[in-house]
């Protein structure tokens, strides 16, 4: 089965198992590495995207839910030459240690800003309760968030 989606901003075609999980295509198909395999249960949040400006564990979610619908991945943030105020956020901040996290975390945050232009901590701290880091970078972690909220992300 013939599956459009549109992924930052590109409309393209799936074609197979409509309840592949988006992680598959996106990493597999499309060569998006920003959202990571890291449970496979929607538990870990090393996979999330946007889907319609929400985040969304890319693996429970089958290709089939989303006809008509946006993704956004880490890649469609930001480029290198022009990273999203997050992205540039964690840099700045040292936010990043291994990696793994960053995604979902990044997306995570940028959910919360479109939400909340100007979060309080515990609000933050409530955005990315369900990722999990094992590297204890969260206190960078909070302050990119809050220095890219002061940018207007």
């Amino acid at each position: 089965m013939t599956i459009e989606i549109l992924v930052n901003g590109l409309r393209t075609e799936f074609d197979g198992d409509p309840q592949t999980p988006l992680i598959y295509v996106l990493r597999n198909e499309l060569k998006l590495n920003g959202p990571k395999f890291g449970c496979g249960l929607g538990q870990c949040g090393a996979c999330a995207v946007l889907v319609d400006g929400i985040a969304t564990r890319s693996c429970i979610m089958p290709v089939a839910g989303l006809k008509g619908r946006a993704v956004t991945t880490l890649e469609g943030l930001g480029t290198p030459e022009k990273p999203h105020p997050l992205q540039r956020a964690f840099i700045n901040e040292q936010a990043v240690q291994c990696g793994y996290c960053s995604n979902g975390l990044i997306i995570a945050a940028a959910d919360l800003l479109a939400r909340d232009p100007k979060p309080s901590e515990s609000a933050i701290r409530g955005a990315l309760a369900g990722h999990l880091c094992r590297c204890g970078s969260h206190v960078r972690v909070i302050r990119a968030v809050k220095s890219a909220a002061e940018q207007g992300a």
